[in-house]
């Protein structure tokens, strides 16, 4: 899961982004609101965190330009600002959820997990094809015929994640990678084929497979 996170104060975003990427997200980040709308448009977010007490554009008009340009992405501000007319205006301006700072960060990942979820249509909190069932709160992946849970790494959890939010699609390369890397994150040459190998290892061949020369993909559950 890819997110671009809008914080204006250095050390915060500094904080935010390695406990994000600690809990298995692709995170990016910008420090002020003058830039957000392009990066938006330019690269396809899972989601959007995005502060209101911006510099060079105030979060409440970064909001107001997304939705004007109909970019379909959850937005959950996170900001400072506790008063009823700041929360009245991020909601009624098109945010999906409002957490005032200070926050507990299981509860950020709770809100980012489930907002996520609502935006792929689903209110369950597990993503399951019939034949794997992935627990994002625990990285824990069921295998549904044999009973058996395995444990992924942050890497081995995110690819898999992104293959069940679209079972029966294959996934390219290009697109895993995009969710895997951010902007200041190096993309070595084998990495991938490296990751998904162990994920096979562990998960199975058989539930997750490889398209040669063209992708990666898990089946959809049958009707």
């Amino acid at each position: 899961m890819r997110i671009l996170l809008v914080e204006d104060d250095a050390m915060i975003r500094r904080a935010m982004v390695a406990a994000l990427k600690d809990h298995g997200l692709t995170v990016d980040a910008l420090g002020d609101g003058a830039q957000v709308l392009s990066a938006v448009l330019a690269q396809p977010y899972d989601l959007l965190i995005l502060d209101l007490g911006l510099p060079k554009m105030d979060g409440l008009d970064v909001l107001a330009q997304i939705r004007a340009a109909k970019v379909d992405l959850p937005i959950l501000i996170v900001t400072a600002r506790d008063d009823i007319k700041s929360r009245i205006g991020g909601l009624d301006g098109g945010a999906d959820d409002y957490v005032v700072k200070p926050f507990d960060m299981q509860e950020l990942l709770a809100r980012i997990r489930a907002l996520v979820r609502r935006h792929g249509g689903t209110a369950q909190p597990m993503l399951s094809n019939g034949k794997l069932t992935l627990n994002p709160a625990t990285f824990e992946v069921k295998i549904v015929a044999t009973g058996e849970s395995v444990l992924l790494s942050n890497k081995e959890f995110a690819i898999l994640q992104a293959l069940m939010m679209r079972p029966g699609s294959i996934l390219s390369r290009s697109q895993l990678e995009d969710k895997l890397y951010g902007w200041e994150d190096e993309i070595e040459s084998n990495a991938l084929d490296y990751m998904i190998h162990a994920l096979r290892k562990k998960v199975g061949k058989e539930y997750v497979k490889n398209v040669r020369g063209v992708g990666w993909l898990v089946d959809k559950e049958a009707v």
